[in-house]
């Protein structure tokens, strides 16, 4: 009987084709915001960055840093956007705080769990399984 319930439920799915991602996503890669920029700075050259941004080295690696006399700005952060064209600090920002794929996805999947245990309850006080 349980498996004619899930063949049955099988056919009624649309047929979509699933895709699997095993590249981990921006806020898997990056422990934060700071970091995720760091990292765009560091791969177009901290001089190069600082020179867009028109400040020293040293005081863009400060800032990057995480060390609490320094951060780096709104401001700072708008201009290297603008300079660079890396928007993965955006990208990022949306994944962390948008992201109503994951939502949706984890609240089905607990959807999902919840009428399997009540199958399962109906289908033991009906006795069959």
């Amino acid at each position: 009987m349980l498996s004619r319930v899930i063949r049955q439920a099988a056919l009624t799915m649309p047929n979509e084709q699933l895709t699997l991602d095993f590249e981990p996503g921006l806020v898997e890669r990056y422990g934060s915001l700071r970091e995720c920029i760091a990292t765009g700075v560091y791969r177009r050259g901290l001089g190069n960055v600082a020179l867009d941004l028109d400040k020293a080295p040293g005081n863009l690696s400060v800032e990057l840093s995480g060390d609490a006399s320094r951060h780096f700005s709104v401001d700072s952060l708008e201009r290297y956007l603008e300079k660079s064209k890396d928007f993965t600090a955006v990208y990022y920002l949306v994944e962390k705080f948008l992201s109503d794929k994951k939502v949706k996805n984890d609240a089905a999947m607990s959807d999902v769990v919840d009428r399997f245990a009540e199958l399962k309850r109906a289908l033991n006080a009906a006795g069959i399984v």
